[in-house]
């Protein structure tokens, strides 16, 4: 796994041991950002929150790509180490910041930009972390959220609006928006 674009372009990421977490293909985070980057036009500057955080790979290619900061959403320690390996390797450190706990019962913050939300591909995970995203008021006014979930698992979008909707092999890329 690589990060594909950006100043950190084709730069190794460690993935966490074992078979707790599911990486977005490469195919899929390609897609995903090509997506992101039509509408958004950039990532400058951007506050993006990585939610089943896994290895990190969407918030650190959304760094590589000029975000200005990720928070990373992650209860399994395994995970939170290869996150934290790999924003060490990186040099970036200090645009990381990694939450242990689930991404459905998030603590109050400031709105982010960008969310990016890859749950178990489990029946109705996609909308439970949309309705923990809007409770918690992570998403800021005509910010953005991405949410990979099986091709067969659509998701109910809440107070958000579903802007596209995308099936690439077995994941649906769900992109969500903010009014």
């Amino acid at each position: 796994m690589r990060i594909i674009a950006g100043r950190f372009r084709g730069r190794p990421l460690q993935a966490p041991a074992g078979q707790a977490t599911r990486p977005t293909a490469d195919r899929v985070r390609e897609a995903l950002f090509s997506m992101l980057a039509s509408r958004l036009g950039s990532f400058e500057g951007l506050r993006v929150a990585d939610l089943y955080a896994g290895s990190g790979a969407l918030g650190l290619e959304a760094i590589s790509r000029g975000a200005a900061h990720a928070t990373f959403v992650e209860k399994d320690p395994k995970a939170q180490a290869a996150i934290k390996s790999n924003a060490a390797k990186l040099e970036i450190a200090e645009q990381v910041r990694i939450v242990g706990g689930s991404a459905l019962s998030l603590p109050r913050s400031d709105g982010f930009d960008l969310i990016f939300a890859d749950p178990p591909y489990a029946p109705g995970s996609g909308s439970a972390v949309v309705k923990s995203v809007s409770d918690a008021d992570w998403l800021a006014p005509g910010g953005w959220m991405a949410v990979e979930t099986d091709r067969r698992e659509p998701v109910d979008a809440g107070d958000y609006e579903i802007d596209v909707e995308r099936e690439i092999g077995r994941a649906r890329i769900t992109l969500l928006r903010r009014p």
